[in-house]
């Protein structure tokens, strides 16, 4: 890639101006015009290095619960049962990982769903010898940013370390607030005016839709406005899992420093179980296995912490957006 488009996913990455013309806002950024600014995303696309261009929601601040499971499948019928899983419409996250419990996947469910019935009639499928359900207690970090400007493996990714939170109940978005999550959900065309393109297929003009966005941003029911990569065409080629066995005590200390490393993406704290008795869960993206390695060694320096399992995705079985407030 030249270095213009490094320094361009850099930014669409961070957060894309909610503005009725944000490409030509972000162009002037970077020096570039809006049509060129443009161009360079559709060929991004294409190149399969942009996945989508969207608003990133916090799931649990719209209502939605959500969870980690893993599941132990008999390896002879892991491919059907994660077709299965697959075919969940809250089912966003879907791998195959090196380890004892094989298949890993993210479920939501919306608000008035019962998240645990629907993993547990998942888990009912045939070849499914073990169940654990990991909702999120505490989170620490979260929201991949992959460091494009630069070959250092300290910065492969780059993301914000929001204060610790706990689930709470929150009122549900107005109906308003729904047709406009609706539309920001969808993959941002490259176009001068994409919001005015969205909105003439919802029911909102275009600045009832950047308002919205805006106010949903500004409360942190949007976490940001911006790009998601294909992490193996962006040069992020190693996505490692690594669970961390922290006593009680340590719990908040170890998250907030784990939290404070530029190639940590994700922290959370876990229900422990006896057979994973881990409590801290870091997702940390790498250019190669080494990159990956070297971030686990520091943060058990750093932290204090001997007892981990580093896990590496092996397949890749689903990756999408979780769909918000479709109607049936």
């Amino acid at each position: 890639m030249e270095p213009l488009d490094r320094q361009l996913l850099d930014h669409l990455q961070t957060n894309l101006p909610l503005v009725s013309a944000p490409y030509a806002a972000l162009g002037e950024q970077l020096g570039l015009d809006d049509e060129e600014v443009r161009a360079r995303v559709e060929r991004l696309r294409q190149a399969r290095i942009i996945r989508q261009i969207s608003a990133i929601f916090d799931s649990r601040k719209l209502g939605y619960q959500s969870s980690l499971v893993a599941f132990d499948v008999e390896p002879t019928r892991l491919e059907e049962v994660a077709e299965v899983v697959n075919a969940h419409p809250g089912v966003s996250h879907n791998y195959q990982r090196d380890f004892e419990l094989n298949l890993w996947f993210t479920i939501a469910a919306p608000p008035g769903g019962e998240l645990a019935a629907e993993v547990e009639r998942l888990a009912a499928t045939e070849g499914v010898r073990r169940a654990r359900l990991l909702p999120t207690v505490r989170v620490f970090k979260v929201g991949v940013q992959l460091g494009m400007g630069t070959d250092d493996a300290d910065s492969a990714s780059r993301s914000e370390a929001p204060e610790p939170e706990s689930a709470g109940t929150r009122p549900r978005p107005t109906a308003e607030e729904i047709a406009a999550i609706r539309v920001l959900q969808r993959d941002l065309p490259a176009v001068e005016r994409p919001f005015a393109a969205l909105a003439a297929k919802g029911q909102l003009d275009e600045s009832a839709i950047l308002r919205c966005g805006r106010e949903l941003l500004a409360d942190g029911r949007m976490r940001r406005f911006a790009a998601v990569l294909h992490h193996r065409e962006a040069g992020f080629e190693h996505n490692a899992m690594v669970l961390w066995a922290a006593p009680e005590g340590e719990i908040e200390r170890a998250g907030r420093v784990m939290a404070s490393f530029d190639a940590v993406s994700h922290c959370y704290q876990r229900p422990c179980f006896e057979d994973l008795p881990y409590s801290l869960y870091t997702m940390i993206h790498g250019r190669r296995a080494e990159d990956c390695e070297s971030v686990v060694e520091a943060i058990s320096q750093a932290t204090g912490l001997g007892q981990h399992h580093l896990v590496y995705s092996t397949r890749e079985f689903k990756k999408v957006r979780v769909r918000y407030f479709e109607e049936p």
